[in-house]
């Protein structure tokens, strides 16, 4: 269960944050907690979910390691401040800041490189749904990216459908929808790499995620966690996902 904080919070209200959630989720071990918060927080969430079973994880990173590129964090900066997980294409990535398949492969294998762990997104935009064209654009998006790691490489990563459409609208896709959109993911990780590698891989559902939704997203096999935006703000909000 992830929480993607976006272009939220400050250090202070992250201290404040972790202080209200982390005694809701004392003991939930029951799932891998991890919360990304932006660059600029990630020291503080490091420090404040230190000795707790919450993780902490970056929103993106660039694939090279140094250089002369203002602006851009590098894995092993991330890596150095305790973080364990990056978020990599994220919607949101692709839509403003021109995020593709290729960039999202060359950030992928930079995380796993520095032994970060990705999750990696993948998902449709509303047109495409419409459209009935949600399948050919994961396939787009699967293959394009981490399908051409190695299976060694691809076992670490996990993935996050999110239908774009979903995202921060208030809409969700049906639990049902959901689950066929994994499903045909799964189909895509089994095809490449086999039904063991495609059995295990753990897929996450992104999509106005909330308290009163989760469970029954949670009822479908074929759905292994979220990842959770605006609700993740929240504490309660989120520990209450977290406990579903």
């Amino acid at each position: 269960m992830a929480g993607n904080w976006k272009m939220y919070k400050t250090p202070a209200e992250t201290k404040t944050f972790f202080e209200a959630f982390l005694p809701l989720v004392a003991e939930s071990k029951h799932c891998e907690i991890a919360i990304c918060p932006s660059f600029v927080n990630l020291h503080a969430a490091v420090e404040a979910a230190k000795g707790t079973r919450v993780a902490i994880g970056a929103q993106n990173l660039y694939w090279k390691n140094e250089g002369a590129f203002t602006g851009e964090v590098s894995g092993p900066m991330i890596k150095a401040t305790g973080a364990e997980w990056v978020i990599i294409g994220h919607s949101e990535r692709r839509q403003y800041f021109g995020e593709t398949g290729t960039t999202v492969l060359e950030r992928t294998k930079a995380a796993l490189a520095c032994g970060l762990k990705p999750i990696v997104c993948v998902g449709e935009v509303l047109e495409d749904r419409e459209a009935g064209r949600t399948e050919a654009v994961l396939a787009e998006q699967v293959g394009g990216g981490h399908a051409q790691l190695d299976p060694d490489s691809f076992a670490k990563v996990v993935i996050a459908y999110e239908p774009v459409w979903a995202i921060g609208t208030g809409k969700t896709a049906t639990p049902e929808m959901a689950a066929d959109a994994h499903r045909l993911i799964r189909a895509m990780v089994a095809a490449r790499f086999g039904e063991t590698m495609a059995a295990g891989v753990r897929i996450l559902y992104g999509g106005s995620v909330k308290p009163d939704n989760v469970k029954s997203l949670m009822a479908q096999p074929e759905i292994d966690g979220a990842l959770v935006g605006g609700a993740s703000l929240d504490p309660g909000s989120f520990a209450s996902i977290v406990n579903f």
